[in-house]
């Protein structure tokens, strides 16, 4: 009787947090999840990010992705090779992924915003 009191306590705590810790999952930005995601724009298949812990299995093939704003002071080029890196580099195999639609706007916007905060 003691563990089933002790047991359903214990469930009542952890249902308590639930919230919370979906909360704290939430605080990634949205350009995070675009650039992670193997169906959007999976940028850790080419791309190293040193300065992220939880990006794990990186690629290494394009530049890694580190003081972007050094690299891009302007946001708009950094957007416009997100867009279409070939435009300035007709032999980049980076995909455009503006051009070809693999990105709405929306989330070329987003993953901008998430890069140059590295």
């Amino acid at each position: 009787m003691r563990f089933r009191a002790f047991f359903m306590i214990g469930m009542l705590a952890l249902a308590a947090s639930l919230p919370a810790l979906a909360q704290k999952a939430d605080k990634s930005p949205p350009g995070k999840a675009v650039a992670f995601s193997q169906d959007k724009g999976n940028c850790l298949s080419c791309h190293g990010f040193p300065s992220l812990t939880d990006a794990e299995q990186t690629g290494n093939s394009g530049p890694p992705i580190i003081a972007m704003q050094a690299r891009f002071p302007d946001r708009a080029a950094l957007r416009a090779r997100i867009w279409d890196a070939s435009a300035g580099n007709a032999a980049s195999f980076m995909p455009p992924f503006g051009r070809h639609r693999i990105l709405t706007e929306e989330e070329i916007d987003q993953v901008v915003d998430f890069l140059l905060g590295l």
